[in-house]
């Protein structure tokens, strides 16, 4: 039991023990696509924010600017649906 703890990452036999016994498994899900994209998705908004504050400081603000922030929002998206393809995918 505690080499399949430890497989797991888990350190707590009580939560280990419960979750066995309530579902009869326990799933490790490699969370790190999942925390690129919360960051790629705060560096966008981070960069919307000081484009905001330029265009509402000097009264204008760059096309390319605002072309840019579009690509790295649709590459976000993409990446967002071939992650959610992947959730709907684990059985």
């Amino acid at each position: 039991m505690r080499n399949k703890m430890e497989e797991l990452g888990v350190t707590n036999m009580s939560n280990y023990m419960r979750k066995m016994l309530l579902d009869g498994y326990c799933v490790k899900v490699d969370t790190s696509s999942v925390r690129e994209m919360a960051y790629l998705i705060r560096m966008c908004s981070n960069n919307l924010n000081q484009y905001a504050k330029k265009a509402n400081g000097l009264g204008e603000i760059y096309e390319s600017d605002i072309r840019d922030l579009q690509k790295r929002l649709d590459d976000i998206w993409s990446g967002t649906r071939e992650l959610m393809r992947k959730f709907a995918a684990i059985k």
